[in-house]
């Protein structure tokens, strides 16, 4: 390329984008637009930019340049949890994750939570000194970045992260359930779907009874998307503790939760709560207590008991909207 060409593509090019083209641990990238968009719109752009991106390799410049008219595009490959490979120097990398997770540059950050992905299968003891006090805060500060990319591979990071430690993350776990939350509200398709299935997934991951106190705020959160997302996992975890778990956390609590969703603004918040009651009411019916094992509680529970009950714990027209759907409660999958 005569010198020209290479002032030229300089003048065009941050000084952070001319050099990457390259291929980082598990994901492939060429050069990166000024405005990030989904996986399949990057590739669309890179086919039509295919002659451009074909001319530049990571061993420098070459042939003819042209300025293109459209932003050169990148592409990455996110790869699925299964398809991980072990890394091959653990303590090396783990020397140096928390810098790389912190870096302005984001390529770096972006192999370094992949790093964060495999290190949390194969080798989750080895990070548990450094991960509620860094590395979850490096991963959700990851999440806000702008940078679709950067956020949608932090969310599946924060998947991995769940599954293999659960229980051992409720410490710090608010900030990256309302990250999880918000991401999985927004219209970005495959930022929203990626953070639905981390949100799903948890509710298998981590025990229901802590997880169900974490997401109580969020069932009357302002923004109706959240709500909805809540609601779905609360109904979900819900259906994991079983009779006696929905005794045990209490039926009053949970049938309020349900109460606050049944009206509510978006149609799968109020699908969640259908189903949610349903759940409850089937619970209802299995801890009353029969006439012949008598309870201080018995004026509340009693096989006809449940209008009763729920006038009760809720405002009359809470208590109308539960009625209204156990009475139709022959309609309503329990699943």
């Amino acid at each position: 390329m005569s010198d020209i060409a290479v002032k030229k593509l300089n003048s065009i090019l941050p000084s952070e984008r001319r050099n990457s083209c390259i291929k980082k641990g598990t994901m492939k990238v060429m050069l990166d637009p000024p405005n990030d968009e989904n996986l399949h719109t990057i590739q669309s752009v890179s086919r039509s930019n295919g002659s451009i991106a074909s001319k530049v390799s990571c061993g420098g410049l070459s042939g003819h340049f042209e300025a293109p008219a459209d932003p050169i595009a990148q592409e990455i490959e996110y790869i699925p949890s299964e398809d991980l490979t072990p890394i091959g120097d653990v303590e090396k990398s783990l020397l140096t994750l928390l810098h790389r997770l912190d870096s302005k540059e984001w390529l770096t950050v972006l192999e370094a939570l992949n790093h964060v992905r495999q290190l949390s299968i194969f080798n989750a003891s080895e990070m548990v000194d450094i991960l509620r006090n860094a590395v979850v805060s490096l991963v959700i500060k990851a999440m806000k970045n702008p940078r679709s990319a950067l956020c949608k591979t932090a969310i599946m990071t924060s998947a991995d992260l769940l599954k293999a430690y659960s229980d051992q993350l409720l410490e710090t776990f608010d900030p990256l359930l309302l990250q999880l939350l918000l991401k999985a509200s927004q219209d970005k398709k495959f930022v929203c779907e990626e953070a639905e299935r981390a949100l799903f997934g948890m509710t298998t991951w981590i025990t229901p009874n802590p997880l169900l106190q974490k997401l109580e705020p969020y069932v009357t959160h302002r923004n109706p998307r959240v709500r909805a997302k809540a609601a779905i996992c609360v109904s979900k975890s819900v259906s994991r503790l079983g009779v006696h778990g929905i005794k045990d956390y209490g039926l009053e609590p949970l049938i309020q939760l349900a109460a606050a969703q049944v009206n509510d603004q978006l149609p799968e918040a109020r699908e969640a709560a259908r189903k949610l009651v349903f759940e409850l009411h089937g619970a209802y019916k299995q801890i009353t207590p029969s006439n012949e094992e008598p309870d201080v509680n018995a004026t509340l529970y009693q096989p006809d008991g449940w209008e009763q009950y729920c006038a009760s714990i809720l405002a009359p027209t809470a208590a109308h909207a539960i009625l209204r759907i156990t009475c139709n409660g022959s309609s309503i999958s329990p699943s």
